[in-house]
């Protein structure tokens, strides 16, 4: 079954995305950033080019012929490669989450987002799946 992380209080979704998927490249751990528009799809790109900030992660576009290969893919629809780890940056669920080993949804400061992390919180945790919560702002307060 899925298991989900919720990583709550982030400053910033998408450095805390590239954050993320360091880490679990770094792990041999395969990533599909799903984001919601090709705006978003492109700060991310960006942002992995440079991302930590003596290297980069290795990644493409989810219709890449890479795709197959490299550690991260960057999503807009439902075509991916593996079922590895899912990060979404949207504010609902993915119809599509149950497909992968583990989800990390990634919830920002802003009233608006908390809410919808709530209630996306709430719709794992009714289905009954293993959850773990992560709160970001007492790491940036430590």
């Amino acid at each position: 079954m899925t298991k989900v992380d919720f990583y709550t209080g982030s400053e910033d979704k998408l450095r805390t995305a590239c954050q993320l998927s360091n880490k679990a490249m770094q792990n041999s751990v395969r990533v599909l950033l799903h984001v919601p528009d090709e705006a978003t799809a492109d700060k991310l790109d960006k942002l992995l080019w440079h991302f930590p900030a003596t290297a980069f992660i290795p990644h493409c576009r989810s219709h890449a012929g890479e795709a197959t290969t490299l550690p991260v893919i960057i999503g807009l629809d439902e075509s991916f490669h593996h079922s590895e780890l899912l990060i979404s940056l949207h504010n609902v669920c993915l119809p599509f989450y149950s497909r992968f080993e583990r989800v990390i949804e990634i919830v920002g400061l802003e009233d608006e987002d908390a809410k919808a992390g709530r209630e996306r919180y709430g719709f794992y945790r009714d289905r009954g799946y293993e959850m773990r919560h992560f709160d970001l702002r007492q790491k940036q307060g430590s």
